[in-house]
């Protein structure tokens, strides 16, 4: 401290000198010149610093409430699709029902057909309400089941009965309510939908319209928002919270809230608090369908109590516009979050200002050095909070780059601005491939690639979110994605860019397909037994003739004898018709004691013809007195006869089929049915899916790529199991494949 002041007295001394010789005025008046520029300058770097100060806290804090909205934005439109995905499923369900299931069984199984994929999406139920027998089917989680209507079922009735309604999608408001006869309170919302019915395919008469009945599916409303907005995290302690289009949480982290009204729940929980800031937020701006970011009050923040100021980004989700019911997801943080680190900032900066005037005061020769001390302190101050800058937005990148959704950005003009790592995934491209390349050459669809960018345009224009639906072409191979383009804007409000979010849908678009395969299926039985009929008529006539020619003919002729062999492959053909129609005949699916060579044998009997035909041997290998197994015996049959025809074009027209029935291995309360071929085994690239859906390794028309699938689940319902043991020639001189289908007995059920 001494060197300092005598640094400084020699220093006043040298100014004094120099201002001596060469000042033309009094050292006394320099001294007030000093004085006041000294004073002047002080207050100047007291105000730039201030400003400054300011200008740092307005850009941090803007930037970490536009990262908030972003996540808002990205949780609004994956809620949006769940929904959009449901209006679709009960949109092409209704049609379903209208135009092609008219029995309570076809009803039956195309509602546990569509069931899975709805209940992915957030639906708890699918509820089909009968308008000619006051029964409702039911299909959610407790599985499949007939019961009387309720009100409300009768309620819907009355509305879908409107035929001015026609195919719309009534959209009921979001309730909390007992869920299923359970004492677990959920937030129900329900989507209904009329079904109309006219005549059935093929029918000579006059067209008419009759009204079926109405289609309701149950949404668990807490649970889809939940399911978005749970993992959200904004900086270190910031979450998200979802409200209905009536101001009621959908989902907080603070549990007590769901269910509760937004403009109530907070005034009970802190009452010496005002929320006029929050509720008008959520009044004048949320609950409008308004988009922004903003800031209030509250009283607390996870298990913090106290009069706390937090930002707040806001954005619609816009699934029913028309109906006026818009929701809205809000991502909020405490400012303290940005506060600390511009805290330190601040205190440092005023610190180093306190040090440049104490300075200035001490000695004007030392302003220079110590204004360019302050000044390279404060270069360093921002690099270092440019760094902090850039770990934000590498948090905030990484959230995308995690993302499972594909995440891009186009200027108008359709081309890839950037794109996050499940895109270029998906795309099987790298950063240098996509990036600074069109829509269109991309996709390798030329009408995709016009959707795409006709969509674009109108979101640059009109400024509102789009969703679309749509094939692209990767490496040869169709997948569907779904995407919501949405406009980035500047702080004038122009559009710099468009926001895409797409995610892959090509599951669902193929489960679709399923359904139609499975309707041409149940034709194709139904045309098998309409041809087997047509058949039995000639039949009875042959046998008829034949019978009667015996009467009249001597035995022991040529004649007779000729006549005894029409009459004996004329009944063999009448068998084979019988069990053919006794095979495709449909009937409700009923569970029964069943023994399994006796099952085994007869659905043998229906494929023998099969087999002799592509001059395939059978080997039968029946472990007498088996236990009875429960189950559907014409399920299992089909289960068999699917493994079969598999086995016969394996063998490709030669082979052993092999069919050997045994107690379970390790388990003396299980029945084993093994089912053997010598074909050409499985490849392994081929193993892990031949239980998919719609996989198939046969030729175009030869296969639809459901036997295995359908045959899997059937074995699964009865809580048995299907494995299978396969070598190809690459893995061993002999080759084949071996099903192995393991039966829990009838003893064993304890239900």
């Amino acid at each position: 401290m001494k060197i300092l002041i005598q640094i400084s007295l020699a220093a006043e001394r040298l100014v004094r000198n120099l201002i001596a010789k060469y000042c033309p005025f009094p050292i006394r008046t320099f001294q007030i010149f000093i004085g006041v520029i000294t004073f002047v300058i002080s207050i100047t770097i007291l105000l730039l610093g201030w400003q400054s100060s300011v200008k740092i806290r307005d850009v941090v804090t803007e930037d970490f409430n536009q990262q908030q909205l972003v996540l808002a934005q990205y949780a609004a439109r994956q809620i949006e699709n769940s929904i959009n995905i449901l209006r679709r499923d009960i949109l092409l369900l209704g049609n379903t029902l209208s135009t092609q299931h008219r029995t309570e069984a076809s009803i039956e199984r195309v509602l546990v057909t569509t069931a899975p994929s709805s209940f992915d999406q957030g639906a708890l139920a699918i509820r089909y309400v009968n308008a000619r027998n006051h029964l409702t089917h039911v299909v959610d989680g407790r599985g499949y089941r007939r019961e009387p209507q309720s009100y409300e079922d009768r309620e819907r009735l009355e509305w879908a009965r409107q035929a001015k309604h026609g195919s719309d999608i009534l959209v009921n408001d979001v309730k909390l309510t007992l869920y299923d006869g359970t004492e677990q309170k959920k937030l129900i919302m329900y989507l209904s939908r009329s079904v109309w019915r006219g005549p059935a395919s093929g029918s000579q008469r006059a067209t008419t319209v009759s009204f079926a009945g109405v289609l309701v599916f149950v949404l668990d409303a807490g649970g889809i928002a939940e399911s978005t907005t749970k993992s959200i995290r904004s900086g270190k302690t910031g979450y998200a919270w979802v409200l209905d289009n009536k101001g009621i949480f959908l989902y907080h982290p603070e549990g007590e809230f769901i269910g509760e009204n937004a403009f109530e729940a907070r005034k009970k929980r802190q009452p010496a608090i005002s929320f006029d800031q929050i509720n008008e937020i959520q009044r004048e701006l949320m609950l409008k369908g308004k988009e922004g970011k903003s800031s209030f009050l509250s009283g607390w923040h996870r298990g913090e109590e106290g009069r706390i100021k937090k930002l707040i980004a806001y954005t619609p989700v816009r699934f029913d516009p028309e109906q006026g019911r818009i929701w809205s997801v809000a991502v909020v943080a405490p400012v303290s979050e940005v506060e600390g680190a511009i805290r330190g900032i601040q205190v440092r900066q005023f610190l180093l200002e306190g040090i440049v005037i104490i300075a200035i005061i001490a000695g004007g020769l030392l302003i220079i050095s110590l204004v360019f001390r302050w000044s390279e302190s404060l270069s360093v101050q921002v690099e270092k909070r440019t760094r902090e800058l850039a770990i934000s937005e590498n948090q905030y990148r990484s959230l995308i780059e995690n993302a499972n959704d594909i995440i891009f950005t186009t200027d108008r003009d359709g081309t890839f601005l950037s794109i996050n790592q499940a895109g270029y995934m998906f795309f099987h491209k790298v950063a240098v491939d996509l990036i600074g390349r069109s829509l269109g050459e991309i996709c390798f669809n030329e009408h995709s690639a016009f959707l795409q960018f006709k969509a674009i345009e109108d979101v640059a224009d009109s400024r509102e979110s789009r969703q679309l639906t749509y094939p692209v072409t990767i490496e040869g191979e169709e997948y569907w994605i779904s995407t919501n383009f949405t406009a980035l804007q500047d702080e004038k409000g122009s559009v710099h860019a468009v926001l895409g979010i797409a995610r892959d849908v090509t599951e669902s678009k193929r489960r679709e397909e399923r359904m139609y395969h499975t309707e041409k299926l149940a034709s194709i039985g139904t045309l098998a037994a309409g041809v087997a009929h047509e058949i039995n008529n000639p039949l009875a006539v042959i046998l008829g003739f034949a019978d009667m020619l015996l009467g009249k003919t001597p035995p022991n002729t040529e004649t007779y004898d000729i006549l005894k062999t029409i009459e004996k492959q004329g009944n063999n053909a009448k068998r084979v018709v019988e069990n053919l129609l006794s095979f495709a005949r449909y009937r409700e699916p009923k569970d029964e004691f069943i023994d399994i060579n006796k099952n085994i044998e007869e659905m043998l009997a229906v494929a023998g013809n099969t087999l002799r035909l592509h001059k395939i041997a059978l080997k039968k290998m029946l472990a007498p007195h088996l236990p009875a197994v429960k189950g559907d015996a014409r399920e299992l049959q089909q289960v068999f006869f699917n493994i079969i025809n598999n086995a016969v074009a394996a063998m490709d027209g030669s082979g052993m089929l092999t069919v050997e029935t045994a107690a379970g291995d390790d388990d003396h309360h299980a029945v084993q049915v093994r089912i053997s071929d010598t074909g050409h085994g499985i490849r392994k690239e081929h193993r892990s899916k031949i239980f998919d859906p719609l996989f198939t390794t046969k030729p175009v028309g030869q296969g639809t790529g459901l036997g295995l699938s359908v045959s899997y689940g059937i074995v699964s319902k009865y809580g048995g199991t299907i494995t299978f043991e396969t070598r190809t020639e690459d893995e061993s001189p002999v080759t084949g494949t071996t099903f192995v289908i393991t039966l829990p007995t009838a003893e064993d059920d304890r239900g």
